[in-house]
């Protein structure tokens, strides 16, 4: 059993988006143990956690772990309805920043990106990410690093996404070359991107390394195409993040991702290329 608040600093708050959506299902959790007739401290015993948890999860201080509320199904007799919640709570514990961006590409026809320092995360696999996280400085603390490789796998939901989305990416031959999270890890996300470059809405392209004209040295670029008809951008650098709505900056984003992909190998000759890169790592 874990001895009150020994575990509480790695249990993170709502941010305030989700903030009402937490504090419902605390309200109901309260109700429910209420109606079991616990008071808190026989249901924190029953639970294996310390009661302040108990009482922050049920004030919506503290975001239930899928675990909490499976135990807490079985604990109060709930038959599955507070199981149920866990639909509800999942997207509260992903990074704002990461559910920002899953909005736009659950609205995206046509999603493009060029990726410059690693593999774009749509088509990471969870080692790749896991590992990629890991190299983060400062160091993550575990829980936080297993919630942003979630939100990460949670985010290519898009393959098979219906409608679909058509989805371009331009990879940097530098990023398909370094071993993140060792040899092994690499040869597995070089055939992770083969498998999702046969998809037919999928385009792969790889940008060598020895072009001496290149449109994309000013950083990373993302397109994203709406159902509305509006055409938006986003972008990443250190420690920030940042969506580019102004039409005249969104053109010039088209524009040098257009260029990009123009001076990349085709998607043919871009899938040779990584098969030939599997076979030698």
């Amino acid at each position: 059993m874990n001895v009150d608040g020994a575990d509480e600093a790695s249990w993170e708050g709502p941010e305030d988006e989700t903030q009402a959506v937490v504090e419902a299902v605390g309200r109901q959790l309260k109700l429910w143990r209420k109606a079991a007739g616990m008071r808190p401290a026989e249901f924190a015993a029953l639970m294996g956690y310390g009661e302040n948890l108990i009482y922050k999860i049920e004030r919506g201080v503290r975001i239930p772990r899928p675990e909490f509320l499976d135990k807490a199904d079985e604990v109060l007799g709930a038959g599955g309805k507070i199981a149920a919640m866990k639909e509800d709570v999942e997207r509260a514990r992903y990074p704002k920043k990461v559910r920002d961006l899953e909005k736009l590409e659950a609205q995206a026809v046509e999603l493009g990106a060029y990726g410059n320092h690693n593999i774009h995360g749509l088509l990471q696999t969870k080692e790749y990410a896991h590992a990629l996280y890991d190299s983060r400085r400062p160091t993550l603390a575990e829980d936080d690093l297993e919630r942003h490789v979630a939100a990460r796998m949670a985010r290519q939901e898009i393959f098979d996404r219906k409608p679909i989305t058509t989805l371009t990416f331009v990879q940097e031959e530098v990023t398909l070359k370094r071993p993140i999270g060792g040899k092994m890890v690499l040869r597995r996300q070089l055939e992770r991107i083969l498998e999702i470059g046969q998809l037919r809405h999928v385009e792969i392209q790889v940008m060598p390394t020895e072009r001496e004209d290149h449109a994309g040295m000013s950083g990373q670029v993302q397109i994203l195409k709406l159902r509305d008809g509006s055409t938006v951008g986003y972008s990443e650098a250190q420690l920030t993040s940042r969506l580019v709505v102004h039409p005249q900056e969104v053109q010039v984003l088209e524009l040098r991702y257009g260029i990009i992909r123009s001076q990349a190998l085709t998607p043919r000759e871009s899938l040779a290329f990584i098969e030939k890169l599997r076979g030698e790592t």
